[in-house]
């Protein structure tokens, strides 16, 4: 039976990712399969912290069958364990928000979501043994993010924060929009919603005026009322001082990061450079983590319908895909439009194999792998290295850690397209140029930047929380 005390007994407070390793430890579980970054990453230090052997891979449907074939060749059926959104925002709209449990039900022995982080031993052990007894069969164990107790800060735009009004064209007051709620926006403000989708009017925030219906009728409709009657907010108003204000200073922030000589290179350098080469009607496509997040505050797209990136649900592995799409799309209907594919290096480990499909098809297609040098913040570089030189059935390799100075250059070259490896901004200004200069092969410049660079201090909590 499972140790119903555990998070009770303990003298400090205990977070759900060690309620969670101890749960597995004492049900026996002797490896676990995961994807490298939050929030696998406490549950899985938690884990190695107890001796259970964490194997950090690149892909979930390779985890998922590694640890398939775990079960098969120990005896152990397959137990997965997903993480989905916090319990305080269920219904509306929160990142990733899904009913994993519901889903999973039908193709599993059990499936279910723990009550608390005290129930967490229990619905680990049932879990367990409904997986062995009988005929064996997978199950599915949810947690919810708050259990783990992640953190991290979301991008401050106090245009928004201090408004009075706010205008939605589609747009939803999900976790994007921090729900429309404070310390975000003002309590008072108020927002006109439109929208085609009826359900969608009145989530999370009460508006003051709804109007339903297509976006281009209304906005045609309102366009012509105001060429009517025009207005404009007064220019000299503390609102837009503020604002201005708060845009100059994030952009000598950017500026002063971006202007930095030191080497490895950070994010911002990286997309300096990268931006002042960008064709302006070029397709941007991003994903990862900071990879995605700094590169929408800098990387411009002119046109419209002319950048792609994981939206919503934050998805992991559609970067090359939708490069891929958009190519096609070019090669038909706009000859010599490049497509920009910027992708992170865990972020290009999901579909780094599609680069097959871009040289086979010679898409017009140029790959930046931002390689942070397979670290995570709070590891080094050095310590890593040391962690290599280990090689014994001992060695313990930290969860957040990917292999140091990969040359991931080489996946596109051994394809028959153009490889580069870059560590300076002089390299990066050269190897972008020639890519884009060579419209006869696809390329990837694979740019070694800083392991813990990061980006700019935020002013709001955002999507994940760590302790890390």
């Amino acid at each position: 039976m499972p140790d119903s005390n555990f998070a009770e007994r303990s003298e400090e407070q205990v977070s759900g990712a060690k309620v969670i390793a101890q749960a597995l430890k004492t049900q026996d579980v002797e490896y676990i399969f995961g994807i490298v970054g939050i929030p696998v990453t406490e549950i899985a230090i938690a884990a190695q912290q107890l001796g259970i052997k964490y194997i950090g891979m690149r892909n979930e449907q390779a985890a998922c069958y590694a640890a398939s074939a775990i079960g098969y060749l120990t005896s152990r059926p397959l137990l997965v364990i997903g993480g989905s959104s916090e319990r305080n925002q269920e219904t509306m709209g929160a990142f990733q928000e899904f009913p994993q449990v519901e889903a999973c039900r039908l193709y599993t022995k059990f499936s279910a979501r723990p009550s608390s982080i005290e129930a967490i031993p229990f619905v680990i052990e049932k879990a367990v043994r409904s997986s062995i007894y009988g005929r064996p069969g997978a199950c599915y164990v949810d947690i919810p993010a708050d259990f783990v107790n992640l953190q991290v800060n979301v991008n401050s735009i106090k245009a928004l924060q201090f408004a009075d009004v706010i205008v939605l064209f589609g747009a939803r007051l999900n976790w994007i929009l921090h729900f429309g709620l404070p310390p975000r926006y003002q309590p008072d403000v108020k927002f006109i919603q439109v929208d085609i989708c009826a359900e969608e009017l009145g989530n999370n925030v009460k508006p003051a005026v709804t109007l339903l219906g297509n976006i281009h009728a209304v906005t045609k409709q309102l366009l012509e009322e105001l060429d009517k009657t025009p207005w404009q907010y007064p220019p000299e108003s503390k609102w837009w001082k503020t604002l201005r204000e708060k845009m100059k200073s994030n952009e000598a922030a950017s500026k002063e990061l971006a202007s930095k000589k030191s080497l490895p290179m950070n994010y911002y350098t990286v997309f300096y450079h990268v931006q002042e080469q960008l064709p302006r009607d070029c397709f941007v496509v991003s994903e990862g983590a900071n990879t995605m997040d700094i590169g929408r505050t800098v990387l411009q797209n002119y046109l419209p319908r002319h950048r792609l990136d994981a939206g919503t649900f934050g998805t992991m592995g559609v970067g090359l895909g939708f490069a891929i799409a958009a190519a096609v799309v070019a090669k038909d209907r706009s000859p010599g439009q490049w497509i920009i594919c910027v992708e992170g290096d865990s972020a290009f480990g999901f579909s780094g194999m599609e680069v097959e499909t871009i040289c086979r098809y010679n898409l017009p297609i140029i790959l930046l792998v931002v390689n942070n040098n397979g670290i995570y913040q709070g590891f080094d570089t050095d310590t890593w290295k040391e962690m290599l030189k280990f090689q014994d059935a001992t060695a313990v390799v930290p969860p957040m850690c990917l292999l140091p100075n990969s040359h991931y250059e080489q996946v596109m070259t051994a394809f028959g397209g153009k490889g580069y490896f870059v560590q300076t901004p002089e390299e990066l200004q050269k190897s972008l140029r020639q890519s884009l200069a060579d419209t006869t092969k696809p390329s990837l410049i694979n740019i070694m930047i800083e392991p813990q660079a990061t980006r700019k201090a935020q002013d709001f909590h955002w999507l994940t929380r760590s302790n890390m």
